[in-house]
């Protein structure tokens, strides 16, 4: 009975603190959550689709500050994440940063004592063994710069869940990006090269950030489902109306996600614009309203480890953080504090307990059975990865 109280408190109001959270907790919904939720925590493969781990992206950085991975994923009560990283905040030079973050990412993995998964039996492996995995993870296919055997290479290196875009184009461009203004007639030439070595190898091809035009091209020439990992539905767009703003074209039509969705694809729905949990399982409900349940995935768009302080350059479309203690960031500043919607296991102010737990208590409660969470928490993106992978 203990160890069940304490689960159903899994995430501590001093963890927020140690997380460097600035904002004033508040009851936002029930301390208690529904008795079912460990059970469906426990038994489902909890997957979060797009999760950001900040890596170090030049040499001189190396080996960078240990992250508690595990801990962080314990306390998330997720199974696994696809843990991704980006290289076209700086420009020059995507391939050395690439590698290096994988480098990086090796290391951490080494002092968390956990192991890439290369496959589907991996990843059940790890959970029926009470382990915690990540899936390796790019935003934007930058690192290529036109060279289509790289792809080999990251595979070899662990590389399996293949983020096509990103917010800027690539030295050779891939495809049209949904936040730019139409210019390459969809999918380029050299994408379709990509998402057909993807297919050969055995990587999962993400499509976010993709344009609808993209995204119709991708399904054309992909032999497996594709995923877009992070998104939301553009008929739902919140309470606050700067955000909502700011981030209308980074989310998806009806159409949009049907294309996918008619292709045997998953689209997942991240946090953004979303004030509370049950906010963000209503997002989940109307996402599934549109394509169905198994055609929906987490993919939250959030940072499970803190946020290393770095340098970026934004593209001029791209959404600038909130403003914190006062003093914007600017155009190349830095990110140094948590706020909610950043952090995974502080997805919400006021969160006092693990993602997945908060997570499956509102699905619960906005009408979901336990056997659609376990589809839509891990079971969707387990299909995919395994077509691809196989």
């Amino acid at each position: 009975m203990l160890a069940a109280a304490w689960s159903r408190r899994r995430f501590l109001g001093a963890a927020t603190l140690a997380a460097g959270a600035t904002f004033a907790p508040k009851a936002m919904w029930a301390e208690e959550l529904d008795p079912r939720v460990d059970s469906i925590v426990a038994k489902t493969i909890g997957i979060d689709t797009h999760n950001h781990i900040d890596l170090p992206m030049t040499p001189a950085d190396l080996p960078g500050p240990q992250i508690d991975l595990v801990g962080e994923m314990s306390r998330s009560g997720l199974s696994a994440i696809c843990a991704t990283f980006a290289t076209d905040y700086e420009q020059g030079a995507p391939y050395e940063r690439f590698e290096t973050a994988l480098t990086a990412m090796d290391k951490q993995l080494e002092l968390n004592h956990m192991k890439r998964a290369l496959n589907l039996v991996d990843i059940r492996s790890a959970h029926g063994g009470g382990r915690k995995t990540v899936i390796q993870s790019v935003e934007g296919a930058h690192f290529l710069e036109g060279q289509l055997d790289r792809l080999k290479g990251a595979y070899d290196r662990g590389l399996r869940h293949l983020g096509v875009l990103h917010d800027s184009d690539a030295s050779v461009p891939l495809g049209d990006v949904y936040t730019n203004a139409p210019k390459l007639n969809g999918l380029t030439p050299f994408g379709a090269d990509v998402i057909r070595e993807a297919n050969r190898l055995g990587m999962l091809v993400d499509l976010a950030h993709g344009s609808k035009k993209t995204t119709a091209d991708a399904v054309k020439f992909s032999k497996t489902p594709i995923l877009i990992s992070h998104t939301g539905p553009d008929w739902r767009l919140g309470s606050n109306e700067r955000m909502a703003q700011m981030m209308r074209p980074r989310l998806i039509s009806k159409e949009h996600a049907k294309l996918v969705a008619d292709a045997g694809g998953a689209v997942g729905v991240w946090l953004h614009l979303t004030d509370t949990p049950l906010e963000y399982a209503q997002n989940l409900r109307a996402m599934v309203d549109v394509i169905g349940v198994e055609h929906v995935c987490v993919g939250t768009d959030t940072k499970l480890t803190p946020a290393t302080p770095r340098k970026f350059a934004r593209p001029a479309n791209f959404p600038k953080p909130p403003q914190q203690n006062g003093t914007p960031p600017g155009q190349n500043g830095t990110q140094t504090h948590a706020h909610p919607g950043e952090r995974t296991n502080l997805g919400w102010e006021g969160e006092t307990q693990g993602f997945y737990y908060v997570v499956a208590d509102a699905m619960l409660k906005v009408g979901f059975t336990p056997e659609e969470i376990a589809k839509i928490g891990g079971d969707n993106y387990l299909r995919l990865f395994e077509a691809a992978t196989q």
